[in-house]
Order: C-alpha cells, then structure tokens, then sequence
C-alpha cells in the first residue's frame, strides 16, 4: 500500500495545470530518437516480442499499454542512464483466474508483476555494433523470466538486430547454449521459483534452451512512421495462459508517431494481432512556463552614499522578487548579512542571484560582501558568502565571460555571523493542510483501490527548539469498503508490524494520524539533533532521538536514530496493543561521484519486526528535479519466514511542485510503489527526519 501526500493547495493548482506541463521543443521529437528506438509488448526498447541493444535517450519515460490477445501488459520503462534501461510491469493473463476461490478473488484474472533491466555493454562505432545484455522479469514468479544479448547496427535507414536469448526468450532452443561448453550444470535450467516469488534466481541466469532472434526495423520516407520484422526465439509451450498457437516465428508491426505517443500495430505467430499505446516523455527537459519578476537590472553607477533604512521596501523586495523571508538584517562595517527562509525558489543559484541583484540596488556601494543565512525551522542551514563587486560586475556583464556562480561561496554559518543578531521569536501556533491518496495494486477484490482525503496540521511552537505536533487523517473518497479480508491469512513467524494495515485505513474516516512532542537543535558546527515522543505513525507511538553529521555541500552524511515504540491499536486513536520493541540504525549518505545525480542510502540496525539488517536506496536526479528511487531491505528474516515477495522492496517517483505551477514554488510529492507489503524489513515511519530537515545543506532533491 503507497501513500502520497501533497500539500494542498498547490495539489489543486496541479491537477488545473497539468496540461500546460510540456518539453522543450519537442514538436519533431522522433528525430531525436537513434534508429530503432521504439517499445517492444513487455516495455522496454525492442522490436515487438524480442529487445534489441538499442537504448533511450537519457531521462526518457515511457508509459506503455498493449495487447496481444491472452495478454495485456501495462508498464512504465525509465532510461536512468544512458547505459542503463530499467522497466516494471504488470501482466493481466486472460485466461486464468486471479484465484480459485470466487469468494476471494470473484472472477478477477490473474495480474503478475515483473521488473527488467538493461546495460549497455559496447557503443555503436562505425565498425562495431552496439552490444547490451538484459534480464527480463529477473524477480518474483518469472513469468517471463529471461537473460539476453543482443546486437544492434544501422546501415542507411535499417537497423538490423541479433540476439541470443534464455529462459523465455530462448525456449525454441534453435541453438546450442555456449555456456554449455564451458560447463555442465549450464546444460539445464532450474524451475519454478525460490523462496515465495520476488527472489532474484540468480541460479538460472544463462542457463538451459537458448536461442537465436533478431529482425529489422525501417524509417520509412514519411518520418512519422517505421516498420518492424522479427524472428522469435520462443515457442510459447510453456506459457503461464497455457501452451500458445504459433504459426509462424516470424512477427512483422509498424509504428506510427504522434507528438509525444506512439501506436503499434503488430501481427505475431502468424494468428495474433496485437496493439499497443505508448507515450514518451523525458525527465531531464519536463519543464513549465513560469510568470515570475525579471532579474533586477543593476545600473552602471551605484550611490556610495545610499541608506538602507527602509528595511520595509527591503523586505518586500526580496520576497517578492527572490522568494525570500527576511527575518532579520545586520550592517557590520563593510559588511551586510541578511537571515531568513526561501520559500521559492528551489534552485539555490537563482535565488541567491536574485537577492544579490536586490541588495546590490538597495544597500550602499560601500558594502563589499553581502552574508545570506538560509534556515530551516530555526536551524540555521547555510551562510552564502557574496563577494559584492565581482558579484556586480558578473551581473551587469562587463565582461565577456561572465559567471555569477563563482562569486560567492556557501559554508557552514559562521558563529560570528549568527552573534551580529537574533530573530525573533518563533513561539505560537502554526496550521496546514496537506491532501493524500493511499492507493494499492494487484488486490484480490480488485486491481487498484485508492482512499484519498486531507490531513489537517496543526501545531504549538513552546520555544524556538521545542513544540507539540499532530495530524488528524480525515478521509474523502475511497473504495476500500471492497475489501473482503482484512486480516492477513498468511502465517509467518514474525510479529504483525505491517500487515494489519486494512485495519488501519480503514477503521475510521477521521483518526489522529501522529501527536507528538518534538525538540531540534543544531549541537555544533554540521551536527543537528532531536529528540520525540508520542503517536508517531499510524501503527506506532513511543519515544525516540537521532543525531546527524552533515557538511555543507558534502557528498557524505552520516547519522543514527534510536527509537523504543509499542503498537498502536487499530480500534481507536489512542490505545495501545502489547507489542513494543527498539528499533534504530546508523543512516550513511553518499552521492558516489562516479554515479552523477545519484544518492545512495544505507540504513542499518534492527528493524520493527526484530529483524536485522540493512535497507539501501538508490535514488537518480534529473536536471527537471524529479527523482526516481528503488530500494530493497535485506536482513536476517530468511524467505519463508519473510512470506510473499520474500523481501521487502519498493519504488517511488518524486515530482516538484514547481513543475505544476506557473510561479516558482517549493515542495514535492511523493509516487511509491510497493509490489508487496509483508512485515520484514520495516522501518518506523518518523514524523520528521533530519535529512530532510537539512536538505539545504547539500540539496539533492531541491
């Protein structure tokens, strides 16, 4: 079960501003695409049944719906890298039932969900063909389960592909398998699955029947439109909707393109026909027209002798013009610092040329460094230094080569930076409201089932470092009365941490989502820390600390949290049942250089179910600042007693708001997906953490 939440006025504004999201220029967008460059049925780059070596642009989404009869198929293919292609999947199977049990499942077909990736091992050069390998639906049940290499290379307007395929691609077996040769045990290949599905079977990659496939693809003269033949691999005498008719091995399909979609029509085996709707977009150039104040122009002379004592204009200025909350101003000899919040802006180099533009038109030209405190909360996050007459001359150009970036630096706030002044009190209540949508996949009442409403914020702030917090859950429309069971029927021996979870959503329309007590405090230079107590989470309620390191712009943070929590009971908002545990980790950051855009996660310690172990994130920024992040929890719970899905593993897409609103905003919503929710592998759900508290001090998502 996934959760987004999205503050909410600007979720209204997003759902009014949808259709005005667009690319850069991408009217003729098909003749930016290398040749081949198209869906195949399962998703992913490829002819029509079988992948080819081709890759994506880089950044490039695509959405993908078709049908081939006993199968229709929904997926979404991201191309993370420009080596690197991943895909998942769902499968409905028209010919087999979801259950046999129609109490269970009613006459739902059944729906099989399947991840693929791609790597691009060898580039095209004039010589040589470009060479990847991929496996298909590597984790879970496998379906589909299959390992290949292909090769692929353009003469003119053909491109010409051959590949070598195992498992489902390759169950012809119209080739010798050459890791044959080199060993036995690859004469053969494993069947069914480990564990209870969800396992990577690494045990049958290359192994068993192998095949040979391979085809074409032709630009045709009018642009719009390719064709496709291919020769199949697979015999389709194994398939999960039953043993498949097959005329021909040969599949022929042409695909027509229309702005950002593209339709295939296919006809394969020689008896199929088969379609398909797939739309494209990329992540690194989605953008949106933004009306926001033009840059401030800084005139050729500036008054020496010019005061700031209107600190009212000055303070209008930069909120309207730069996004920023001026709480506080200071002039120290040459110097003037400013303290205060950006709320705008989420490019931090925007934003600090903007202000650098204001001040350098509202305060004396005496001034020779201009100082920018940035908080968050009341931790102070950042001090941008400003060196004022290289900032001017680069803003006015001067020069021929001009880079504004280079004169200014940010650090960790100096002490006597933070001594010039206070701001002022931050004591009194606060108010928010917040819109969700709890949505799930693959029920057996139904395939997708959604609840979505509001959470209304409301909260005390008894000092600068402490204040009294909740959340009242207040629920507007769903369809979680299908639910037929709501008690888990699978036995594990693990304690029930997360799979009363349709209790909980369910047991109420308004329930207290957290209350709690909350102190935070920077305890030294790149050291933050805080300490709660309370309902903290849905499911649970207790007390708990962390700690934090983080430099400034550092690609390393480091931290832990401890935490002794009981479970809250599903039958009302403020009791309690018997269980209770510690659960903590020590939390490592790193954004590996190697890997651009990139953030690693590593959480290790004891989880909710008393398990061990650590859960890694892995999370890839594009330049429109979306974020697409996988993670999987690996501990000492093995599979059988893990239960379905054998681990516990997810996805999340992360949208900024500034890309939904026509003026600059900050914030973001968060998309998971969880194939499968099982009780190993759990973390608790705190209500605030510090590395996102602290994102500022080396944005990734901002």
């Amino acid at each position: 079960m996934t959760v987004v939440r999205i503050p909410f006025l600007l979720s209204l504004i997003s759902l009014a501003l949808q259709p005005l999201v667009a690319k850069a220029d991408n009217s003729d967008s098909w003749q930016q695409l290398p040749s081949g460059v198209s869906q195949m049925a399962h998703g992913g780059v490829g002819l029509i049944q079988t992948p080819t070596a081709r890759m994506a642009p880089a950044g490039d989404l695509s959405i993908n719906y078709t049908d081939n009869e006993e199968y229709r198929l929904w997926s979404v293919s991201i191309q993370l890298f420009d080596w690197m292609e991943s895909t998942v999947r769902y499968t409905d199977v028209r010919t087999q039932l979801y259950s046999d049990d129609p109490g269970f499942s009613g006459n739902q077909t059944y729906k099989d969900k399947g991840i693929d990736v791609k790597f691009r091992l060898l580039q095209e050069s004039t010589y040589l063909p470009q060479v990847s390998v991929g496996f298909r639906d590597f984790g879970g049940t496998g379906l589909f389960e299959s390992e290949f290499i292909s090769l692929s290379k353009k003469w003119g307007d053909f491109d010409f592909h051959l590949g070598m395929g195992w498992g489902y691609l390759g169950t012809a077996g119209n080739t010798k398998n050459p890791f044959c040769e080199l060993k036995d045990s690859f004469c053969s290949r494993p069947g069914g699955f480990s564990g209870l599905g969800g396992k990577v079977d690494y045990d049958k990659f290359f192994k068993g029947p192998a095949s040979l496939f391979g085809g074409i693809e032709y630009q045709t003269p009018w642009q719009p439109l390719r064709l496709k033949l291919e020769y199949e691999g697979n015999n389709y005498t194994s398939d999960y909707a039953g043993e498949l008719e097959q005329d021909s091995r040969w599949n022929i399909g042409a695909v027509y393109r229309w702005k950002d979609f593209n339709f295939d029509l296919n006809y394969q085996r020689g008896n199929t026909l088969g379609f398909g709707v797939h739309y494209a977009m990329n992540l690194h150039t989605v953008t949106q027209v933004k009306i926001k104040p033009a840059p401030r122009l800084i005139p050729e002379q500036l008054d020496a002798d010019k005061q700031t004592s209107d600190r009212d204009a000055l303070r209008r200025a930069l909120y309207t013009e730069a996004g920023f909350v001026l709480q506080s101003s200071y002039i120290k000899d040459d110097e003037f610092v400013l303290y205060g919040y950006q709320v705008a802006y989420r490019d931090h180099d925007e934003a600090t040329e903007r202000i650098g533009r204001i001040l350098a038109t509202e305060v004396p030209a005496t001034i020779s460094k201009y100082r920018i405190v940035t908080y968050a909360g009341n931790l102070p996050m950042v001090e941008t230094v400003v060196d004022a007459e290289q900032f001017i001359t680069a803003a006015r150009y001067d020069a021929l080569q001009t880079d504004i970036k280079s004169t200014y630096v940010r650090q960790q706030p100096e002490q006597r930076t933070l001594d010039f002044t206070s701001l002022p009190d931050q004591t009194g209540f606060y108010t928010g409201v917040e819109t969700f949508w709890l949505q799930t996949f693959g029920n057996p009442e139904a395939f997708y089932m959604y609840q979505g409403g509001i959470f209304a914020n409301a909260g005390y702030r008894l000092t600068n470092n402490l204040s009294v917090n909740g959340t009242a859950k207040v629920t507007l429309l769903e369809n979680f009365d299908k639910f037929n069971f709501k008690v888990d029927a699978q036995n594990t021996p693990l304690p029930r941490v997360r799979t009363y979870v349709r209790e909980y959503v369910t047991r109420s329309t308004v329930s207290m989502e957290n209350l709690y007590l909350q102190w935070q405090d920077q305890l030294a230079p790149n050291i933050y820390g805080q300490l709660y107590g309370g309902y903290l989470e849905t499911m649970f309620g207790g007390v708990g600390g962390e700690m934090l390191y983080r430099p400034v712009d550092s690609n390393f943070a480091i931290g832990f949290d401890i935490n002794y929590v009981r479970q809250r009971s599903y039958e009302n908002d403020l009791d309690f049942f018997d269980y209770k545990t510690f659960t903590g980790h020590v939390n490592v950051y790193w954004k590996p250089e190697f890997l651009p855009d990139t953030q690693l996660t590593f959480n290790i310690g004891q989880f909710l179910a008393k398990d061990k172990g650590v859960n890694v994130d892995f999370a890839k920024r594009f330049d429109s600042g979306i974020v697409v992040g996988a993670y999987a929890a690996f501990t000492n719970v093995s599979s059988a007693e893990y239960g379905e899905g054998s681990f516990t593993k997810g996805f999340y897409l992360s949208i900024p708001f500034d890309l939904f609103s026509l003026r600059p905003s900050k914030g973001r919503g968060r998309l998971p997906w969880v194939p499968i929710g099982r009780d190993g592998g759990q973390p608790l759900n705190r209500p605030t953490t510090l590395i996102d508290a602290t994102e500022q001090r080396s944005p990734f998502y901002d």
